[in-house]
């Protein structure tokens, strides 16, 4: 098998191969992995199941040890498709605390970071 990641491959029934994909695809396709479903209100108002979390935006966990916590999300790692929230700490044995990288797929999206580039006004409701 191939180390490199490859546009010609379509898909596969083999678990590993789907991994293998996800594990070297390249940056700018790891973006779409890491959208995040929207609340139920803000499903309403922008119409959209799911949008990429950015930094800033507050996000509730749903799935795991943390679930139920709310918190900003202050770092994106993009090379392990990984979400760093402000308020999901971790206690090491030393005595110290540490951030606890969650999967974007565990997390719901409650607020969103004030960005212009995130929803471009029309033209047409510029006019207005």
């Amino acid at each position: 098998m191939k180390s490199k990641f490859s546009t010609a491959w379509k898909s596969s029934i083999r678990p590993r191969k789907q991994r293998k994909y996800v594990y070297n695809a390249p940056l700018h396709l790891r973006a779409g992995q890491l959208h995040v479903h929207l609340s139920k209100e803000l499903r309403q108002k922008y119409g959209v199941r799911a949008l990429r979390v950015r930094v800033g935006d507050t996000v509730k966990v749903s799935r795991g040890t943390h679930k139920g916590k709310e918190g900003k999300v202050e770092r994106i790692e993009m090379k392990r498709c990984r979400v760093i929230v402000d308020k999901v700490e971790v206690k090491k044995l030393q005595g110290g605390v540490a951030k606890y990288p969650l999967q974007p797929s565990n997390l719901l999206l409650t607020g969103l970071a004030h960005d212009k580039r995130r929803f471009p006004v029309k033209k047409e409701e510029k006019k207005q």
